[in-house]
């Protein structure tokens, strides 16, 4: 049973990165360090959710494979654009 649940939470995540180059390519780095993080994201939530809430709810562990794949995918996002024209140059002091 755990490796079902450690084959879906691959699965998981494997899809959500998938989405997320799909509709996010311009935002985001190489396409297979976007699919290993999902992966490695999925994975790590799936263990640390079986880890807090022990064994039988399969569904459960895929819920926080899912939020913790999300939130390891969302930090590789980059601004859509320039974020500010420029700062003004520093002014001297007296």
């Amino acid at each position: 049973m755990l490796l079902l649940d450690a084959l879906g939470s691959a699965v998981l995540g494997l899809v959500l990165a998938g989405v997320a180059v799909r509709r996010l390519a311009h935002r985001l780095p190489a396409v297979s360090l976007v699919l290993a993080t999902g992966i490695a994201g999925a994975l790590f939530g799936a263990f640390v959710t079986h880890s807090a809430l022990g064994p039988g709810g399969v569904l459960v562990d895929l819920i926080g494979a899912a939020v913790v794949s999300a939130a390891s995918l969302s930090l590789l996002l980059r601004p859509a654009g320039r974020l500010g024209h420029g700062s003004a140059p520093a002014q001297p002091i007296g």
